[in-house]
């Protein structure tokens, strides 16, 4: 297929814009071309994966993009890193290896990038509106933004998501087109909770995210949720565990307000009940250890903790009293931090055991003081990647759990 492009992409392509945006349209001409898109398209943001310092190669890429003067041509936002700079007292890194992640997050600003550092910019000012093409990376970003907003992106890879923004253009393909956001398997909850609990949404995910491949699951059944953290927390789940970029739940979600809306006229390919066992047996996965188990530390925000997430979980705390010494920490962007600091809604909850984390989160930097014991977390996707990045045996279990098994010095779980 032959791709198209405008008159300002050849410009931008000849260089008009400089050599950085010239060496950003060529990489984004080729990769246009190897996904077979006929055109590219304007998008009106992007949100940028490459934050993470994972070798020479990514910082020599945005270095030689800084050199070039480069600049990014649509509001940009930065995913995590993999460093703090809020606390950067709770880092345990190596000369060797912070100055290169401190680097590779300053050099993106240079380029124009705004300073979210954050795995949720759909919880920002910059927030996407429905229909918006935009330029995504980050797996549960990408769900969301889909998903529960209604935006259009594909799940753009480091270095991709980058060109994109350079050039305020991606290719036309994928879920940018409305024709490819058709439900194409449905998935029945059965006997599921009357309550619209956390933990509900985590294995809905979970199972959805096995059991998809690479068909757009459409969920019907499906609990109203009490706020948009309990889709974030099932499309987390879902992106983690399979390649999930977009999934519709019946009369919930903004492009399936009908199953006949969601599946565009057409029969679904596949039917899947989900059981009460099933459920059960998701989330059973999720834990190497079982209730009673001594606690090193807890875990929470992942994806980060939104404001009204932090609301749930401080009047927790103050209903118990001082942990055992049990550190809670909780990952969340720099601007609910600072929002939480001007409300004075942190005030005295050290002595809680509470340890705010900003920029970059617990399973993909040093920070847990104890790695030798269990932790616990709330997040499908914490549990799911930690046991291999930083090699800890977790427990799974609902945000209240976590604050009582601090608080216990080992793990308790309420009924489900």
């Amino acid at each position: 297929m032959t791709l198209e492009l405008s008159a300002r992409d050849q410009s931008m392509l000849r260089g008009a814009r400089g050599p950085a945006t010239a060496a950003a349209m060529r990489i984004l001409v080729a990769f246009s071309k190897a996904v077979g898109a006929s055109k590219l398209l304007d998008i009106a943001g992007a949100h940028i994966d490459g934050c993470l310092y994972h070798g020479q190669a990514s910082l020599d890429f945005v270095e030689r993009l800084v050199e070039g003067s480069g600049r990014v041509l649509v509001p940009t936002t930065l995913n995590v890193g993999s460093f703090d700079l809020i606390h950067p007292g709770l880092v345990k890194m190596p000369p060797s290896q912070e100055a290169p992640a401190r680097r590779l997050m300053k050099a993106h600003l240079e380029l124009g990038c705004r300073a979210t550092f954050t795995c949720a910019p759909y919880q920002t000012r910059f927030r996407p509106g429905f229909g918006e093409q935009i330029a995504w990376g980050e797996s549960n970003a990408i769900v969301f933004a889909n998903s529960v907003i209604g935006a259009r992106t594909n799940r753009y890879g480091d270095f991709i998501d980058l060109c994109c923004a350079m050039t305020g253009r991606a290719p036309a393909w994928g879920l940018h087109l409305s024709e490819n956001r058709r439900g194409r398997v449905l998935f029945e909850l059965i006997d599921s909770d009357a309550e619209p609990s956390d933990s509900l949404f985590v294995a809905v995910g979970l199972i959805i995210g096995q059991t998809s491949g690479d068909r757009i699951p459409v969920i019907s059944g499906l609990p109203r949720p009490r706020d948009e953290d309990q889709l974030k927390a099932l499309g987390a789940a879902a992106a983690t565990t399979g390649a999930v970029a977009l999934f519709h739940a019946v009369d919930i979600t903004p492009e399936a307000n009908t199953l006949e809306e969601a599946f565009h006229g057409m029969a679904p390919e596949e039917i899947i009940g989900i059981t009460r066992a099933d459920l059960d047996n998701a989330l059973a996965r999720l834990s190497s250890v079982p209730d009673g188990a001594p606690l090193a530390a807890v875990s929470l925000g992942t994806p980060h903790f939104s404001h009204d997430e932090w609301m749930r979980l401080l009047p927790l705390l103050r209903k118990v009293a001082p942990g055992r010494g049990i550190p809670i920490y909780v990952n969340t962007g720099r601007a609910t931090l600072t929002r939480l600091q001007d409300e004075g809604a942190l005030a005295g909850m050290e002595a809680f055991g509470l340890i705010s984390v900003a920029d970059t989160c617990t399973y993909v930097t040093s920070i847990i003081e104890r790695l030798d014991g269990v932790v616990m977390t709330n997040s499908g996707k914490w549990a799911h990647y930690a046991p291999g990045n930083i090699g800890v045996s977790v427990a799974f279990g609902d945000m209240a759990d976590c604050v009582r098994s601090a608080a216990a010095g080992h793990v308790v779980r309420g009924t489900r």
